[in-house]
């Protein structure tokens, strides 16, 4: 079966490790998505930190996982998606702009590091979309699997596509995803993120 056309046939097995792929500091990532403390352990990060999407002057989006610890009031949460906007004031120039992501595109991805707290980006391509089954993620969220690196920390972060528009927010990564029917791996090492076309509606609701 060709990965890229097999939307929903894998899941999410497990998020494990420490990282996935390669990262790097970045001074970039400082301009497009901000730290944010949390105070239980997370999926991407071990009780200290996350990352925050600026999208208004009053509202960052991040991933449920850290709005639910974090210092900042939520405003919504998603229904079935590791996701949240929470109150935040934001210097901003310009909205930033969304648009939906498609398999095979390449995709790079901002965020803090939870071991140094410093900010740092890696780059890969989208590699398929796969079901997500966890504490904070329900039927029928799905996911963009990616092998653009991944590190704790870097949870609620932003996904940019080649054209400066934002495709997800990252929420997880995984060392392994299998096929549901056949349980046999189809990829690995992979970072997970919510592609905008799930939460495209929610999010102009939410904001409006």
């Amino acid at each position: 079966m060709d990965i890229k056309k097999c939307l929903l046939a894998l899941s999410l097995l497990a998020l494990t490790g420490c990282s996935v792929g390669s990262y790097s500091y970045s001074r970039e990532a400082m301009k497009r998505v901000d730290m944010n403390f949390v105070g239980i352990p997370t999926i991407l990060g071990v009780g200290a930190l996350g990352t925050s999407i600026p999208i208004t002057p009053e509202y960052s989006l991040t991933a449920a996982h850290v709005a639910r610890w974090t210092m900042h009031r939520v405003k919504a949460y998603h229904p079935y998606c590791d996701l949240a906007i929470i109150h935040h004031k934001n210097n901003m120039k310009k909205l930033p702009e969304f648009r939906t992501t498609k398999v095979g595109e390449p995709v790079r991805m901002y965020g803090y590091s939870f071991f140094s707290a410093m900010p740092v980006e890696s780059s890969g391509n989208n590699l398929a979309i796969t079901a997500i089954r966890n504490g904070w993620n329900k039927k029928p969220c799905v996911a963009m699997a990616s092998n653009a690196g991944a590190v704790q920390g870097m949870s609620g972060g932003a996904v940019y596509h080649s054209d400066d528009s934002i495709g997800g927010v990252l929420v997880g990564y995984s060392s392994e995803v299998k096929n549901t029917a056949t349980q046999e791996t189809k990829l690995k090492d992979v970072s997970l993120y919510i592609p905008y076309q799930v939460f495209q509606k929610w999010l102009e609701e939410s904001t409006s």
